[in-house]
C-alpha cells in the first residue's frame, strides 16, 4: 500500500468532451475512455523508496464527469511493475498531484487542488511533444513544476527539485494526437522506396529499347 501511494505521487509530481459547471466557471473533461499516454522518467540524488520510476502509463478507463477512472502502471528502476487504478475528480480537486486539469484553460484561469487549493495558470506556449505542436500550460506548486497540454488537460512535462533528490519527466507517446513530423527513419524508408521504384522504371524503359534495336528491319518490295 506504501509503494502504491508513493506511484501515485511520484508519477502526479512529475507528470500528472464532457462538461460541468462549478458556480459560475463551467470546466472541461478534455479525455475519455480509451485515452492512454506514457512517460519517461529521470532522477538523480536519493528517491524515497517508490519514487524510483524509470517508465509509467496512464489509461483512462472512464469519464463520469466530473469523475475520471484511471489505470497506472508503472516501471522501476529495478525492473519490477506496478498498477494501480484511481479516481481523479476535477470538482473536488482530488487531482492525485494534478495527473489531470480541466481542459480548454488560459493564462490566468485557475483550477482547484485539494492539496493546495486554487492553482492559477501561470504561463502558456507552443512545445513539441511526441511529433506533434502542443499548446501547452504550466503553474508552479511548492518544489514542483507542472506542464499540461492546454486541449485535453493531461499532464505532458514536470520537474521536482528538493535537497534530497531531482525528478524529471516527459511524455514518450500516446494515443491522443498524432505525430504531425517525418522521422527519419520514415524519411529513409520513403527515400529507399522511391530509389527502387526509379530503378524498376529504369529497367523497364531499358528493356523495352533493347527489344526495338533487337526487332528486325521489313524492307518493302514492289
Amino acid at each position: 500500500m506504501q509503494r502504491n501511494l508513493a506511484i501515485i505521487s511520484i508519477i502526479g509530481i512529475c507528470l500528472f468532451g464532457s462538461s460541468f459547471t462549478v458556480g459560475s466557471t463551467q470546466f472541461l473533461v478534455g479525455v475519455q475512455n480509451g485515452d492512454w499516454i506514457e512517460y519517461n522518467v529521470i532522477s538523480t540524488g536519493a528517491p524515497m523508496q517508490g519514487h524510483d520510476v524509470e517508465w509509467a502509463r496512464m489509461e483512462i478507463t472512464d469519464v463520469q464527469s466530473p469523475n475520471i477512472s484511471v489505470i497506472i502502471t508503472s516501471r522501476f528502476t529495478d525492473g519490477s511493475n506496478d498498477t494501480i487504478n484511481s479516481i481523479l475528480n476535477l470538482e473536488t480537486g482530488h487531482l492525485i498531484d494534478d495527473f489531470i486539469i480541466p481542459a480548454n484553460l488560459n493564462v490566468g484561469d485557475t483550477f482547484k487542488d485539494e492539496n493546495y487549493g486554487n492553482i492559477t495558470i501561470s504561463f502558456s506556449e507552443v512545445r513539441t511533444y511526441v511529433g506533434s505542436q502542443r499548446t501547452v500550460l504550466s503553474a508552479k506548486m511548492g518544489n514542483s513544476t507542472y506542464y499540461w497540454d492546454q486541449a485535453t488537460g493531461v499532464s505532458v512535462e514536470g520537474s521536482t527539485q528538493t535537497n534530497q533528490y531531482s525528478i524529471y519527466s516527459v511524455i514518450a507517446d500516446t494515443n491522443m494526437w498524432h505525430s504531425t513530423q517525418v522521422h527519419k527513419t520514415d524519411l529513409g524508408a520513403i527515400i529507399m522506396i522511391v530509389v527502387v521504384i526509379l530503378i524498376i522504371i529504369g529497367l523497364l524503359i531499358a528493356g523495352v529499347v533493347r527489344y526495338q534495336h533487337k526487332k528486325p528491319i521489313r524492307k518493302a518490295f514492289r
